[in-house]
């Protein structure tokens, strides 16, 4: 059995772009166990047409042909998977819609379930923000159930950058959803100690749900490190970007990190997504 297990996240902004731009050589190169993925916008055939028959494919396509879409392949099979979040007849199954997939592994002798998540990326006081709200409200009542699991691990895009080190330009994005206070608040209740009162940036409070920010832990009190950056202007080559593709974990999944890397682009041509892919080693 191998010593660790590679999970690695990236939101593609479509699969089938991405493979034409490189995505194969990156994947073919980095030695991946378990593969989450994020806005995939194709369907079944395309995905593993694309990924090959030495992957099991879990993939949960959007309602919406062409939008959202995540994926999770894996070397070895799943024990079990799941899609959506909420009840079966509620609004916040359909807004999570090709944006939450759950898959249940062997990790030595327990299991990981690792989640692909893409969160809406909103629009303040728009209806895509509500959307958002929605679906933040959702994923955190999720998680709250999972937090009584070992070994968990959300992977993906949050589209929220947390703190002020998350987003390079975060004073001019304050208004903006991505660095909204209420939806960071999500987050410090998200990474707040576990069920004690937790004051979020928006002063509100709520209760503490224990998960732990691999990336911010790893990295340390440093701007980001980014794992996104915006097509416009030069903000791949002055590294002007946003960290909000996450690792999100249990604290008992946290003592097992052995590794924590996001594979920037060596170059702006070079790029296959504009977001870059989070890779985590995991000791078994």
């Amino acid at each position: 059995m191998a010593e660790s297990l590679r999970v690695a996240s990236v939101n593609v902004n479509g699969i089938r772009a991405a493979y034409r731009k490189g995505m194969a050589d990156w994947l073919d190169a980095r030695d991946v166990d378990v593969l989450a993925l994020q806005e995939v916008r194709a369907d079944d055939s395309h995905v593993d047409e694309l990924l090959g028959a030495d992957w099991h494919i879990l993939h949960a396509p959007s309602l919406t042909k062409g939008r959202a879409g995540v994926a999770i392949a894996s070397r070895v099979a799943p024990l079990a998977h799941r899609v959506g979040l909420g009840a079966d007849d509620a609004q916040d199954r359909i807004q999570s819609a090709g944006r939450w997939l759950e898959a249940d592994f062997a990790f030595g002798d327990d299991t990981i379930t690792v989640v692909s998540n893409y969160t809406h990326s909103g629009e303040a006081e728009t209806p895509k923000q509500d959307a958002k709200w929605a679906f933040l409200d959702a994923m955190t009542e999720r998680m709250h159930e999972l937090s009584d699991s070992a070994h968990v691990a959300i992977v993906g895009d949050f589209n929220v950058g947390h703190r002020e080190l998350d987003i390079k330009n975060w004073r001019g994005n304050r208004k903006k959803s991505g660095f909204l206070p209420r939806e960071r608040a999500y987050f410090d209740r998200i990474f707040g100690a576990r069920g004690e009162t937790v004051q979020g940036v928006d002063d509100s409070e709520g209760t503490g749900l224990g998960w732990v920010d691999v990336g911010r832990t790893w990295a340390g009190e440093v701007e980001g490190p980014y794992t996104w950056w915006s097509n416009r202007g030069q903000a791949f080559d002055n590294d002007t970007g946003w960290r909000i593709d996450y690792h999100v974990v249990t604290p008992a999944l946290a003592e097992r990190v052995a590794d924590y890397r996001v594979d920037r682009y060596p170059s702006y041509d070079a790029r296959w997504s504009d977001h870059a892919p989070v890779v985590v080693d995991y000791r078994v």
